[in-house]
């Protein structure tokens, strides 16, 4: 019943994650030299470009990660900490199914 829960939240993050990385890309496109927002200035656009483009590489970050733990489901590798190699504890998992460090060994 587990295998199914962690797959499932696996499956749904990595949809999640898709989705909102299409978004962001949608967001950082090239600003025309002219164009202004509404009452937003082109600088304030530049900006929030910015902050979006940090986004997207967090977000692609954590796609790679997901498709990394989907792809060891099953496995002996699944749920072992990349660094101590001990069990990351379920709870860990089903939080942030990404992870790929322990509690200790992630700070």
């Amino acid at each position: 019943m587990e295998d199914i829960d962690i797959k499932q939240k696996l499956l749904s993050q990595i949809s999640l994650t898709e989705k909102l990385i299409k978004e962001y890309k949608e967001l950082t496109k090239p600003i025309a030299p002219d164009c202004a927002i509404g009452r937003v200035s082109r600088m304030d656009a530049i900006n929030n470009k910015s902050v979006v483009e940090a986004s997207l590489r967090q977000a692609e970050s954590k796609l790679r990660n997901l498709q990394r733990v989907f792809s060891q489901l099953g496995s002996n590798e699944f749920g072992i900490c990349l660094k101590c190699k001990k069990s990351i504890p379920l709870g860990r998992i089903l939080i942030r199914p990404e992870s790929l460090f322990c509690v200790n060994c992630a700070q």
